[in-house]
Order: structure tokens, then C-alpha cells, then sequence
């Protein structure tokens, strides 16, 4: 997934950003480290978009900051598990991380490498299976894969 950063937005963050990230963090428990900081202040900052650990990792080294692959990829996992973020499978094991965490569904561009929101309301569902017994259905995710005519 390629990421093209404008320049303006290579720049560090403002403190007064880095203080709130790192102060949103530890509301959410988690340590605010630098990485985890720099991380936020990329990810948090209200705008809309999908990322993966890869694009992440080359988004962040562009801003002079190195950091590894394997904790860019962990930090998205805390930070889904702290709820700013949420994963769509996209395949298999291959996931992309969604900054709008409110229920929505996707279109998924493969040859782009590109995720593209739909409104939840722009999907009907008619009609879903019964859960097993000892379950109930929490949420459902379409993603509809599509092609260039």
C-alpha cells in the first residue's frame, strides 16, 4: 500500500499534540512512549484513512523518526485493542488499520491496494442467520473486492 506524504506533513508534531496524545494514551492505559506518541500523532488526528504496518513504518521514517516494523505493527494492535483503531480483514491473515472506527463497510480495491469506506446505511442486509445458542451477532463487515472495468 503505497502512503505519499505530502512534505508539509512530514514535519514533527506541535507539543501541544504530542501532550495530548501522550495524556490520550494513558487514559486508554497504555505507556506513552515515544514510538507509541509519534504513532498517535500520525493516526489520531480525526482524519479518516487506512494503513498498513508497512505503509505506517515508511509514513513515520519519512518524518526522520525510525521505527521498527514489528513495534509499528504492535502499536496498531494495542491501538486497536484500546479502541482508537479497527482491522479489516481483508483476506487470509492481510489486514489494513481503520483510523474511523464507527461502523461502516468497505470496498476493497486489490490492484490499488486500497481501502474505500461505505457508509453503513448504503448496505442492506435483509436477512442474517440465527447465531449458535450461545451467541449473539455483534457486528457485521462487508467487504465487496473490486476491479477496474
Amino acid at each position: 500500500m503505497s502512503m505519499n506524504v505530502p512534505p508539509e506533513e512530514n514535519k514533527p508534531p506541535a507539543p501541544a499534540t504530542v501532550v495530548t496524545m501522550a495524556s490520550k494514551l494513558r487514559v486508554a492505559g497504555l505507556r506513552p512512549t515515544r514510538q507509541r506518541v509519534a504513532i498517535a500523532c500520525l493516526l489520531l488526528d480525526g482524519r479518516h484513512r487506512h494503513v498498513t504496518a508497512e505503509s505506517l513504518t515508511a509514513e513515520i521514517n519519512a518524518t526522520g523518526l525510525h521505527v521498527a516494523g514489528g513495534t509499528v505493527y504492535n502499536t496498531l494492535n494495542q491501538f486497536t485493542n484500546a479502541g482508537f483503531l479497527r482491522r479489516v480483514t481483508v483476506h487470509n491473515e492481510y489486514s489494513l488499520f481503520d483510523t474511523n472506527t464507527a461502523h461502516h463497510h468497505h470496498f476493497y480495491d486489490a490492484a490499488d491496494d486500497r481501502l474505500i469506506d461505505i457508509p453503513s446505511d448504503h448496505v442492506v442486509l435483509s436477512r442474517l442467520p440465527q447465531a449458535p445458542d450461545d451467541r449473539d451477532i455483534t457486528r457485521v463487515d462487508v467487504i465487496i473486492h473490486v476491479t477496474k472495468k
